[in-house]
């Protein structure tokens, strides 16, 4: 069966310059998890941090602009 969300993103409000952590929980563990921002995906670097832990997945973005919205 595929992953599904038990727990969606929410949306999230930070400063510019600041961090900002989306979190979304899976009804798998350790499922695979690819993070998108429309077409373009998301891989990490100084910008983006992506953690996994269990079913729970994060993804860090650091040093906010305008455009990250």
């Amino acid at each position: 069966l595929p992953a599904l969300f038990k727990q969606e993103l929410q949306n999230t409000e930070a400063e510019e310059g600041g961090t900002a952590t989306l979190r979304c929980e899976l009804t798998k563990p350790n499922a695979p998890v690819e993070w998108r921002k429309g077409d373009t995906t998301l891989h990490p670097g100084l910008k983006y941090e992506m953690k996994q832990q269990g079913s729970t997945a994060e993804l860090l973005i650091y040093d906010l602009e305008l455009d990250d919205s």
